[in-house]
């Protein structure tokens, strides 16, 4: 059903691109909610200094938020992540893959090459990354045939973004892959060149497994899974955190320095003795500077 609304909102790209995609007023209709600046394109671009705030995050202080503020459909779970331990943070920039039907296909390669673009879809979206940029590609779990990088494409994408990206669809050279510094969240590999599927949209609405994914989302990702954070909600979600972390910081304090003395209901999730109360209050006041 995604795809279908998609289609019927979407105008051609500029001739640089040569597929679907959101002008630059839909794109502000549908993210209208976005308080920060925009990209030329329209797209929200979320301030690198709240970008890096989100890297303290984890996923679950992210749950905490999202689902009761009505976004119930923002996380996918589920991947083989390259570096487990390492963070994904940035600004979705959307690419939507379909198996391929020769007649559309057509349509999209003739454009392109008309536009003097070479480059298979895949690259065509590749070169447009900016730094901070997190690639979000819908290849519908594909996996032969799915590879939308290998190891000399995984480095044009670490070059140009700094971050990584995420594909519901495959990745190949996983051996040349895994030293480079870059993340990324992808269903399986496989020796395979990306093929039979054609790229038919950039910037729009893509559906990553149960999450809906808008251009200028806020990609946040650790060893749980992958949170798509629209732009509006990105610091309630950051300061809320801050809290929380303060939270757990005096919780997790009281337990080990005092062994034995609370039990784990007393203290979590909220102390229950007034005096400690007390003492919680206080020491999240001082902790948040106010």
């Amino acid at each position: 059903m995604m795809r279908t609304a998609a289609a019927l909102i979407l105008a051609s790209l500029p001739a640089t691109s040569q597929v679907f995609t959101l002008t630059r007023d839909q794109l502000i209709e549908f993210t209208a909610k976005n308080p920060y600046d925009r990209f030329a394109d329209g797209r929200p671009k979320v301030p690198n200094d709240l970008l890096e705030k989100v890297k303290g995050l984890s996923v679950e202080e992210v749950w905490t938020m999202l689902p009761n503020a009505g976004y119930a459909n923002q996380y996918e779970g589920n991947w083989q992540i390259l570096h487990p331990g390492q963070k994904l943070v940035g600004r979705a920039v959307t690419a939507q893959f379909m198996p391929i039907r020769p007649d559309v296909a057509d349509v999209v390669e003739a454009r392109a090459k008309a536009a003097g673009n070479q480059a298979g879809g895949h690259q065509r979206v590749i070169d447009m990354l900016q730094p901070g940029d997190v690639l979000v590609i819908d290849l519908f779990g594909k996996i032969e045939g799915g590879t939308v990088a290998g190891d000399n494409l995984a480095t044009a994408i670490w070059a140009a973004t700094g971050t990584g990206f995420v594909v519901d669809g495959a990745i190949r050279d996983l051996e040349g892959i895994f030293p480079m510094p870059l993340q990324i969240y992808f269903r399986g590999t496989h020796p395979s060149a990306i093929r039979n599927v054609m790229l038919t949209g950039v910037n729009i609405p893509v559906r990553i497994g149960n999450a809906t994914v808008m251009p200028g989302d806020v990609v946040f990702g650790d060893r749980t899974g992958v949170y798509f954070i629209p732009p509006q909600l990105v610091k309630p979600v950051v300061d809320r955190a801050e809290e929380t972390h303060i939270h757990d910081e005096w919780t997790k304090d009281k337990f080990l320095k005092n062994p034995g003395k609370f039990k784990s209901s007393e203290l979590y999730p909220t102390p229950r003795d007034p005096k400690l109360k007390a003492e919680y209050k206080e020491y999240k006041k001082k902790r948040l500077g106010r």
